[in-house]
């Protein structure tokens, strides 16, 4: 693959692989296909949609996604060996555009320690692997894992091999987020200068110093065409290169970086993290730059008179460039339906008449209950519509006692029309909660996670319920709801967790 504009970078997603990575992240195949969807929509170059030998689930996942994206490139990941390659070019055989992304590590500890392999060992497999992937597709990509403490020399060997083997992207990871930007960037240009024109340098920078943005952008200076990101930043440990930051590093600062760009449509960037941190339940920081609920929001009175004035004076870019509202209006319990149609397609939400019916229904509740309705409050009733169908659904919850002592938690709950009541005590209210929903159900979970996060802010805001559960050997299923009261967040998010168990059961894929 050459190079069809030497200012245009390329945008290599892996959300849903090293994204998945970050502990607690794991997604259900539906929220999977549906991230993949929103990075078409977002214009990235290529979708890493998983590890394809990893489970069964990452390959139904990649195997579902080439199905299904029809403009961006669908990769898997493998190892440097026969039996991860065949696994990952079965993955995306039904992909438009595919690739295939192998890797090995180089450094010397790595080869010591974990490979226990010899350089020259360690460079025949790359060699094997790189040709045995061609067999599959044109486009494939070598990575040496930890190569910021690999010996350049070597770097320059294994990588003039497997370019000679057929490899058309060559990997650079910073993989413990080890390098800082004058070394990274020190590292490209020797690559860069020593390499064929012909083939792409990617960047693949982890954030254990923070400085995954500022060494991807340091490749670019030097000679990557290609970064490799997650949405919000997600993955391994302190994670990845955030997409938006670099897309938008880009954007605004093109007078620095010399009209590099990308195809990314920034307009989609706020929806696709608002997608993913519902999916996964794990929400960026309020000052994470570019999406996080403060990055356009002014405190200060200086600073809201110099915006007032002239809003250059403390933003750098504009609130809509990245898919906000500038202006934050509250919707409240005398909206109608138009107020929040106009609401839900400003935030690019699309529903069919009937999930319109009952997010409306929901939002109209919960405005008798709140001063004000706000975007993440819009985003969480849209997602709990997905909930429609589940054939369990908790119609009303009451406790008594407290938590110093039993508590009895009653709980009514809709089955095939019919509400069955019925009560059980704990030592929590938690606790007796999910045993009131065991006796109705007569399906016993074993929680394994559980965290409850406020979506919105002030005394009436939105709680957001998540769990882990396990129903039977090897099926653990997650569960999410939101309401404006945590115990009730709680139970239905329990009830989602089964509903998506049952679902799984009678053998759908897509739950």
């Amino acid at each position: 693959m050459s190079y069809n504009n030497k200012q245009l970078i390329r945008i290599f997603d892996t959300t849903l692989r090293d994204g998945e990575q970050s502990p607690g992240a794991s997604m259900s195949l539906e929220d999977k296909i549906k991230i993949a969807q929103q990075l078409e929509n977002l214009q990235v170059d290529v979708i890493e949609a998983g590890f394809a030998i990893a489970s069964k689930g990452d390959f139904e996942a990649i195997s579902e996604i080439s199905q299904v994206i029809t403009r961006s490139t669908v990769c898997s990941l493998s190892r440097a060996k026969e039996a991860d390659i065949k696994k990952a070019a079965d993955a995306i055989q039904a992909a438009k555009y595919k690739s295939i992304h192998t890797f090995i590590a180089t450094s010397p500890i790595h080869m010591k320690y974990k490979l226990k392999m010899k350089a020259n060992e360690v460079l025949k497999q790359a060699v094997q692997a790189v040709q045995y992937a061609k067999t599959f597709t044109e486009a494939v990509e070598f990575s040496a894992e930890d190569a910021t403490r690999s010996e350049l020399t070597f770097l320059k060997e294994i990588f003039a091999a497997v370019i000679e083997a057929g490899a058309t992207t060559i990997n650079i990871p910073d993989t413990v987020g080890y390098a800082t930007p004058i070394e990274y960037g020190k590292l490209i240009k020797e690559l860069y200068e020593a390499l064929p024109k012909h083939v792409y340098l990617s960047a693949h920078c982890h954030n254990d110093l923070g400085l995954a943005v500022a060494n991807s952008l340091a490749g670019i200076e030097n000679g990557i065409r290609q970064v490799e990101c997650t949405v919000n930043g997600i993955g391994e440990r302190a994670g990845n290169t955030a997409l938006e930051e670099i897309v938008m590093a880009l954007k605004v600062r093109k007078d620095f970086y010399q009209g590099f760009n990308t195809q990314i449509n920034t307009k989609e960037l706020y929806a696709s993290s608002k997608l993913l941190s519902n999916a996964c339940g794990i929400y960026p920081q309020p000052n994470k730059a570019i999406v996080g609920k403060n990055a356009f929001a002014h405190e200060s009175g200086i600073h809201q008179d110099g915006v007032l004035k002239y809003r250059e004076t403390y933003e750098i870019m504009n609130a809509q460039d990245v898919g906000f509202e500038t202006n934050q209006l509250s919707l409240g319990k005398l909206s109608g339906r138009n107020a929040l149609r106009d609401r839900l397609n400003k935030l690019n939400i699309k529903l069919d008449e009937d999930r319109f019916q009952e997010v409306f229904a929901t939002f109209k509740d919960l405005a008798d209950k709140k001063t004000g309705i706000f975007d993440d409050d819009i985003y969480m009733l849209a997602a709990n519509t997905m909930n429609s169908k589940d054939t369990y659904k908790l119609e009303s919850l009451q406790f008594s006692g407290s938590s110093e002592s039993t508590v009895t938690a009653t709980l009514s709950i809709k089955y095939k029309g019919e509400v069955r009541t019925d009560a059980a005590v704990g030592p929590g209210i938690v606790d007796a909660i999910l045993k009131t929903v065991d006796r109705i159900t007569n399906y016993k979970g074993q929680l394994l996670d559980y965290k409850v996060d406020a979506v919105t802010e002030g005394k009436d805001a939105l709680a957001n319920a998540f769990v882990k559960v396990a129903f039977e050997q090897g099926k653990v299923v997650m569960g999410k709801a939101v309401d404006i009261d945590t115990m009730m967040a709680s139970a239905k998010a329990y009830l989602d967790a089964l509903n998506k168990y049952l679902r799984m059961k009678d053998g759908l894929k897509r739950f």
